[in-house]
């Protein structure tokens, strides 16, 4: 993918989509006080959330998702951030639609470019990170319509399809968790701590960030919460549909029972009253009736039919 850069006053935005190596030796060529450990991080599959601190520069890896409709899950993507005085440089391993749509418009669009990037690195920053933060919110309304689909179908006879549902939605919960918590003591730094190519007066926005990124933390876990407890229901649920089988088939074996006995009894090879009547099989099967039909009563006497 080749390197793309954008220039508005003394300010460079460079933004690479999956990087290469080559790429990333072309990076350490122009931006030579890079640290070499950094540029590898930008290669790595997957590293974990992040801020590192020079000099000159920082560099901040943070993890965004992505609904991948194959799998159906939320997978990370991660962006690598070097920001510095007069340049800021941008990393994706995948292909995060608000990031390369913001590129777009600001190439294309230079009273936008003007507005957000004559500000500075910092003002930039703000402005990608709250972009992929806001991401965020649609995946998020994904689950909620898929939980509220639970919920409208679990009483249905189609349990098995509810249970594999509740299994890919608690998938992807489990996924999202593990990509919005790391990412909240990155804003949090970036919100406390003054930095020279950042200005002070950033900080109130990057706090307004956090307030977002913990606002979708709260929901993820909310809608944990739920789909734990739709879990528990469709569990109390399968079981008791499994328990009214079983106690119809248990009426069944005890109604076969005596009518089992009887016929054992007719079939032994001994003497036995009314053997030689013409009747006798209708009379057999009349006694097997009525023992059955004595059960059945008994055993909605009882209130276990």
């Amino acid at each position: 993918m080749p390197i793309e850069a954008l220039n508005c006053g003394r300010l460079t935005w460079t933004n690479i989509t999956k990087a290469t190596p080559t790429d990333i030796e072309k990076l350490g060529e122009f931006y030579t006080f890079f640290h070499p450990l950094d540029l590898e991080d930008c290669l790595s599959r997957m590293e974990r959330p992040k801020i590192d601190e020079y000099d000159n520069y920082l560099f901040i890896v943070l993890h965004f998702p992505f609904w991948d409709s194959v799998r159906r899950i939320s997978r990370p993507f991660e962006v690598d951030f070097f920001i510095g005085s007069g340049f800021l440089v941008t990393v994706q391993d995948g292909d995060l639609k608000p990031l390369n749509h913001l590129f777009e418009l600001y190439k294309n669009d230079e009273e936008a470019r003007n507005a957000h990037m004559s500000s500075g690195a910092g003002h930039l920053l703000h402005t990608i990170i709250d972009q992929l933060v806001d991401y965020i919110f649609p995946i998020l309304g994904k689950v909620d319509t898929n939980i509220r689909s639970i919920e409208e179908g679990m009483f249905t006879d189609n349990i098995r399809e509810v249970l594999q549902e509740i299994s890919f939605v608690r998938r992807d919960i489990i996924a999202l968790r593990r990509i919005i918590r790391p990412q909240l003591p990155i804003l949090y730094n970036l919100e406390q701590v003054d930095r020279p190519f950042i200005r002070e007066d950033l900080d109130v926005y990057f706090g307004d960030i956090l307030d977002h990124l913990q606002k979708a933390r709260d929901i993820v876990d909310d809608d944990a919460e739920v789909i734990t407890g739709l879990a528990d229901t469709i569990d109390v649920l399968a079981a008791h549909r499994i328990n009214e089988v079983m106690r119809i088939l248990t009426v069944i074996s005890v109604i076969m029972l005596p009518l089992t006995l009887i016929s054992g009894i007719l079939g032994m090879n001994i003497p036995i009253p009314l053997q030689n009547s013409l009747h006798s099989f209708w009379i057999t099967m009349g006694v097997m009736l009525l023992v059955s039909f004595l059960m059945l009563a008994y055993f909605r006497y009882r209130r276990w039919l």
